[in-house]
């Protein structure tokens, strides 16, 4: 593997450090700042401020950096994230948190960039399987941040901060000095109009092909939003749980789906094809989900970890399918798109799935994992529907 890859995936782990540091202790971050119990609406509207923030500029970030590069616009955007963290780590306020959470999700919006990046240096018959070790590392840093987090939060509900920014400045330091340029910059004058939001948006509409794969990333990202909004709120209403077990939880999907991300998707795609990869992965994480709504102790959360982790075996295969439908030179822009749409169904999502546990709380705080179950369902049609368009779509140009 070439120097630029292990960097942008060294990058990529050392950021899901710095974000699984703080996913145990922030339930009770909220609560000590707001100084009640009835935290998931603020937990919702966080999440989907930060996704807000994505949404705006991932196709700003991903515009740039086709005209500018992709190294200046990575190293801004660590830098930020950096900047993010610091603030988290000492602000006293709910209003200072929120405006932490904006920077973080502005900071964030640089994945379209890091994805773009290993556009430019993969061969098409490699991407799919460095789109896969780029999910594997991103699990990584979820192995390490979550039970790392856990630990410090129990000892100082600010340390996790602090060390997310001394990550994040690692990450910086480490894109400045060794990371190369991989795009030629087009050094054009920006399209305003490209910098709408909305704009990449209508563009993937008018690729009839594209849409119902597009669709399809849109629900995963939305029931993905799922875990990050409610899996604190439920592992210490339903067992419990401290700081240091909500990490060791998350630290243990974190190892189960780098072993899944990192062997499977190539097998799988190649054994079962596109579809069938994607529709054995949502089997997979809806049995995960109705075990973990009927649990009553916290160690059948950990026996079905393996089978959780299957259900992100198809999306790296979609991800491949969806690059190639693009000319190289509009791939940062294309990239954006995608995590705008992705962005959408994350402002969506939290709101909509704190609401729904704030409703159930205290009656059946894992009913909200049932309602995940019934929105994968709505994925499945799309996702024949999305492989047989883009087979089409490829038979035709080819």
């Amino acid at each position: 593997m070439n120097k630029p890859l292990i960097v942008i995936f060294s990058a990529i782990a050392l950021d899901a450090v710095g974000i699984g540091l703080i996913f145990p202790i922030l339930p009770r971050l909220l609560e000590d700042v707001t100084h009640t119990q009835n935290i998931a609406p603020t937990i919702g509207i966080m999440t989907a401020l930060y996704a807000v923030m994505q949404f705006i500029f991932a196709p700003v970030l991903g515009a740039l950096s086709d005209n500018l590069g992709r190294r200046p616009v990575l190293l801004i955007s660590l830098a930020g994230a950096a900047i993010n963290y610091v603030v988290m780590a000492f602000a006293p306020q709910l209003w200072m948190l929120l405006l932490g959470r904006a920077i973080a999700g502005l900071s964030s919006a640089n994945v379209s960039v890091a994805m773009a990046y290993i556009t430019d240096i993969s061969p098409e018959d490699k991407r799919a399987r460095r789109f896969g070790l780029f999910n594997a590392m991103f699990g990584a840093g979820f192995i390490i941040g979550p039970v790392l987090g856990g630990l410090l939060g129990d000892y100082w509900l600010r340390l996790p901060f602090i060390a997310a920014a001394v990550l994040n400045a690692c990450n910086l330091l480490l894109a400045l000095f060794i990371l190369p340029e991989s795009h030629t910059p087009a050094r054009q004058r920006i399209d305003l109009a490209s910098l709408n939001p909305l704009q990449p948006l209508r563009w993937v509409f008018s690729m009839k092909g594209l849409l119902p794969i597009i669709f399809v990333f849109f629900i995963l990202a939305a029931t993905g939003e799922s875990y990050g909004t409610c899996w604190a709120l439920w592992g210490i209403d339903s067992f419990q749980w401290n700081g240091l077990w909500i990490g060791l939880s998350l630290g243990a999907f974190g190892v189960c789906q780098t072993l899944v991300q990192a062997l499977l998707p190539g097998p799988a795609t190649g054994l079962l094809g596109e579809r069938w990869a994607v529709i054995v992965g949502i089997a997979c994480a809806c049995i995960a989900l109705v075990a973990m709504a009927f649990a009553n102790q916290g160690w059948i959360v950990f026996a079905i970890m393996p089978i959780f982790a299957l259900g992100s075996i198809g999306t790296p295969a979609f991800q491949a399918l969806a690059s190639r439908q693009v000319d190289p030179d509009r791939q940062g822009q294309f990239q954006g798109m995608l995590m705008s749409a992705v962005s959408l169904a994350s402002i969506i999502g939290p709101l909509a799935f704190s609401t729904f546990y704030f409703v159930f709380q205290k009656q059946w705080p894992g009913a909200v994992w049932l309602s995940v179950v019934v929105i994968y369902a709505i994925a499945v049609p799309l996702v024949f529907l999305g492989t047989r368009t883009a087979r089409t779509t490829q038979a035709v140009s080819a």
